[in-house]
């Protein structure tokens, strides 16, 4: 984490939101740790649970109580003084911090990746006319497409398009694996491994401009001021869902979106992996991305140095 990020008080509201510190570790945390925050929910039920936990142990409460508690934690060991800020104000200003740290949003340049650059995608499509998209484009409806279904069938692709075909969170779909392949024979193989959650890696953690080109940008990406030297479960979990949610023709992100299922399909890729069942296809995996992204943190080390 930089020296900036520390030099603001947490509670501080006078900061710009853009640079707020709370707002840019919110959502730091956000992309590489836990994506669908109720920031000042988990707040404040933290600070209540800690209180608690003086005369109980965490494994006598269910099991999603525990996760948030988990996630809380992480939240208070990745972040210094913000603990002590907490306890230390009064109720509205634990919701208040929250409040900032929530305020991270979700980007979108996903359409730019769709096709190799300098040829033109057909039809052509907008980033501000979200309607277009999914189900209703060839490409980012193939993308789309989950794997068992044919999306060169018409039929399949009238029923994905008319929502007569549900998406549920627990499906993957086409974007998620290399070269857009599935084999039902060999499922792990190119899982998680896309082009396109490369590109989406490359945008959020190093810079827009090192999507098309190996990374010389003259400002430090988001890898760098928050310290990160290695890819997350949870960044690769966060850069699925901003793909799935750009590849769609939905306008404003909801993690409640009965249509793509999005909070279920995130929660279902942390699910994954976390599975000790798949430990060693996951460790694969990760092993995968640290041999990849590691230039990437390498080089924007050397950048601002």
């Amino acid at each position: 984490m930089s020296g900036d990020e520390n030099d603001a008080s947490p509670g501080d509201s006078s900061c710009n939101t853009s640079s707020n510190p709370l707002v840019l570790h919110g959502r730091h945390f956000g992309q590489t740790a836990f994506a669908l925050c109720n920031y000042p929910s988990l707040l404040t039920g933290g600070i209540l649970r800690l209180e608690e936990l003086q005369d109980s142990s965490i494994e006598d409460y269910p099991a999603d109580v525990r996760w948030e508690h988990k996630v809380f934690m992480e939240l208070i060991d990745s972040y210094p003084s913000l603990l002590e800020h907490l306890t230390a104000g009064e109720e509205e200003d634990v919701i208040h911090i929250g409040e900032l740290m929530g305020k991270g949003t979700l980007k979108s340049a996903v359409l730019e990746w769709l096709v190799p650059r300098g040829q033109p995608l057909i039809p052509p499509l907008s980033q501000n006319i979200k309607s277009d998209c999914g189900f209703n484009h060839e490409v980012t409806g193939g993308l789309l497409c989950l794997t068992g279904l044919d999306w060169s069938n018409p039929e399949t692709k009238q029923s994905l398009k008319s929502s007569e075909t549900a998406v549920h969170g627990d499906q993957w779909p086409m974007f998620l694996y290399s070269g857009y392949v599935y084999d039902p024979e060999l499922p792990w193989q190119g899982l998680l491994k896309s082009e396109i959650l490369i590109c989406g890696f490359k945008h959020i953690f190093t810079s827009p401009s090192s999507v098309e080109k190996e990374p010389k940008a003259m400002h430090s990406g988001n890898a760098y001021l928050h310290g990160m030297k290695s890819m997350t479960k949870g960044s690769l979990a966060y850069i699925a869902m901003q793909v799935q949610f750009s590849l769609s023709s939905s306008s404003v992100f909801s993690r409640t979106d009965t249509v793509k299922d999005s909070e279920n399909f995130y929660h279902n890729i942390l699910d994954l992996l976390e599975d000790l069942d798949e430990s060693e296809e996951v460790a694969d995996l990760m092993t995968w991305w640290t041999q990849f992204t590691k230039y990437f943190f390498i080089s924007e080390l050397y950048i601002n140095t």
